[in-house]
């Protein structure tokens, strides 16, 4: 019978574990880590949740947008994103074409969105020579 117990006991607990490690690796936070350490794109957001700001990296460079909601033509959406790089100091390298890039991406998701850029990234986009 303690045989018995002591059996199902680890079968618990490696039910347990196998369930942990398989919300570890599908948890978005840590796979927006993983973008940023192997300088990928990854966008993170929860479109329900109007007042949580999404993440996104991008170049190994975390950006945040801040959503507004405001009305359009048919109905209360997001129209005004307000982005800026966590750590300005990792902006070396990136190009006008990036924050192209970054926009474009940003209004697949938000398309009534007017995207705004926080020093210093605006003035990457206000300096074409």
């Amino acid at each position: 019978m303690i045989i018995l117990l002591f059996r199902f006991l680890i079968f618990i607990a490696i039910i347990l574990l196998l369930y942990t490690g398989y919300k570890y690796i599908m948890n978005p936070k840590r796979k927006l880590e993983v973008a940023k350490d192997k300088k990928d794109f990854f966008f993170l957001d929860d479109p329900d949740n109007i007042k949580r700001n999404f993440l996104l990296t991008y170049k190994g460079i975390l950006f945040e947008g801040e959503k507004y909601l405001g009305t359009t033509e048919r109905s209360f959406d997001v129209v005004n994103i307000i982005v800026q790089a966590h750590n300005p100091g990792e902006l070396k390298g990136l190009e006008r074409n990036d924050l192209y890039f970054l926009e474009k991406e940003i209004l697949i998701h938000y398309p009534y969105a007017e995207v705004e850029w926080k020093y210093p990234l605006d003035k990457l986009l206000l300096n074409h020579h």
